[in-house]
């Protein structure tokens, strides 16, 4: 038992590097699967590049889509815009399209780990890389020249292995080497900036490291709260509205809240100095008490580093 909540406490603390890792391990050994069941170069001079740019190019595409679609910050934003278009531009049209951006802009950086993961991965391999420069008449001539004659039309058929032209099938390990260049540039690029932005999103916290680490215990708890007091109250609501249909009865007054309510916490997080708030629903319940209004005031902001807020517990869209 002591082995379980060690590894418990583990994922609990680390889900986020977790997680990723997870999908950089999954990524990596998908793209060593296609590269070496599925990917079969055409060797052809008609076929070779986009044959080799669709599989370099379309999973990362796919991957990068497919982190928008399960990140909770992505339908958080999404749910509801088109009805609140209207009233939004009564109400600060400007500032939450801002808002709306710098989202984005932080759900692009998630999803592109994937994609990432996968172009590094099949540059190192060489595969993909190969297949579509051989197709490529500019760099086939580039490559050629100073060879033999028939380098340029042997070249697509060197990643098949039946190039006649000994220069055309040694120009494969340059092809090679150049790839895995490319990618070893890449993995270095992206740690970098990895680095960078975390440095700076850190540095320039508007809270501490040690209230970051309450802030992110109160979201756990909040979310864990919130979804047994929901199960009790529709649980209720549930079993009075069904014992009423069959009793023919008027139903009981349950206080539950309104549409404008859910709005108000289910909108993205913004923070303010003046007012310390560690969740919309925090944010709402002590503003309703002074204010029903729940629009922008000045000095609120996206904060990259608090962008865990509307995202407690890594939930995914399947658990929305």
């Amino acid at each position: 038992m002591d082995k379980i909540r060690t590894v418990l406490d583990l994922h609990l603390k680390h889900h986020s590097t977790l997680g990723y890792g997870l999908v950089t391990l999954l990524t990596a050994g998908g793209e060593r699967l296609f590269s070496t069941v599925v990917f079969q170069c055409p060797c052809s001079a008609t076929w070779n590049l986009p044959y080799g740019l669709v599989f370099l190019l379309v999973p990362a595409l796919a991957l990068f889509l497919l982190g928008y679609v399960l990140n909770a910050r992505t339908w958080r934003l999404l749910t509801g815009c088109c009805a609140r278009g209207a009233r939004g531009a009564r109400t600060g049209c400007c500032s939450a399209g801002l808002r709306g951006a710098l989202v984005c802009a932080q759900l692009s950086a998630a999803a592109a780990l994937a994609p990432l993961t996968w172009v590094s991965v099949a540059l190192l391999g060489g595969a993909f890389y190969e297949c579509a420069a051989t197709g490529s008449a500019p760099l086939a001539r580039r490559l050629c020249q100073d060879r033999e004659p028939t380098c340029e039309a042997q070249l697509p058929l060197a990643p098949c292995h039946q190039a006649q032209a000994s220069d055309a099938q040694d120009l494969l390990k340059e092809l090679t080497a150049q790839s895995q260049v490319l990618g070893w540039s890449l993995i270095a690029v992206v740690i970098i900036f990895f680095l960078i932005f975390t440095s700076i999103s850190r540095c320039l916290s508007p809270v501490s490291f040690l209230q970051l680490k309450f802030w992110k215990i109160y979201l756990e708890q909040e979310q864990q709260i919130l979804k047994s007091q929901a199960t009790e109250h529709a649980t209720e609501l549930a079993k009075e509205n069904i014992k009423c249909f069959f009793e023919c009865t008027h139903p009981k007054e349950y206080n539950t809240p309104s549409i404008e309510d859910w709005q108000r916490i289910s909108s993205l997080y913004t923070f303010n100095p003046k007012e310390q708030y560690y969740s919309m629903l925090h944010k709402y319940v002590n503003r309703k008490e002074k204010s029903h209004s729940m629009r922008s005031n000045e000095g609120d902001a996206v904060i990259p580093v608090l962008g865990f807020v509307d995202t407690p517990g890594m939930n995914t869209a399947a658990e929305l």
